[in-house]
């Protein structure tokens, strides 16, 4: 699965990590609802970085289509409001 760090690049996530980031996910829809700024950077945070230890980074020359785009590093609650909603950024 291509993932796509915004401001950063893309990489590459086997399958197996989704569930991981899924769950990520959801706990963030979770954190912005409560409205915890602290907690919610704390937590989006853990997103990327999770995304940067296992997946593998795309060169910057190639560029392929991304089956997930992640917001870049200075999102705020108020706009991950309008991102982490329903099922936030992967569909259930």
């Amino acid at each position: 699965m291509i993932v796509r760090l915004m401001g950063e690049g893309q990489y590459e996530l086997d399958k197996r990590y989704m569930d991981e980031v899924n769950k990520i996910d959801n706990n963030i829809v979770k954190i912005v609802q409560k409205g915890d700024e602290k907690v919610f950077k704390d937590e989006f945070k853990k997103l990327s970085e999770y995304v940067r230890k296992n997946g593998t980074k795309i060169s910057d020359e190639v560029i392929k289509p991304s089956e997930i785009i992640i917001p870049p590093s200075d999102l705020t609650l108020d706009e991950a409001k309008r991102i982490f909603a329903g099922d936030g950024l992967f569909q259930d």
